[in-house]
């Protein structure tokens, strides 16, 4: 198997995988609850998809402070 000749260097290395970035989804509209949300995704507000409920979301209670 045949080895570079060679060592990259740092500066070489960096921009190399200066493109290499993670890109975030498009985002789109719930119908339901009107909250952003990535497309071809279930709603992690409401949990509906294509405008069936698919998921059970439970509603987080506020605790309250006790004294």
């Amino acid at each position: 198997m045949p080895l570079p000749k060679r060592r990259f260097s740092s500066s070489r290395t960096r921009k190399k995988k200066a493109h290499k970035i993670f890109k975030m989804g498009q985002l789109s509209v719930c119908p339901q609850c009107k909250q952003p949300k990535l497309s071809h995704q279930v709603c992690p507000v409401c949990g509906y998809y294509k405008g069936k409920q698919v998921i059970e979301i439970a509603v987080k209670e506020k605790k309250k402070k006790q004294g």
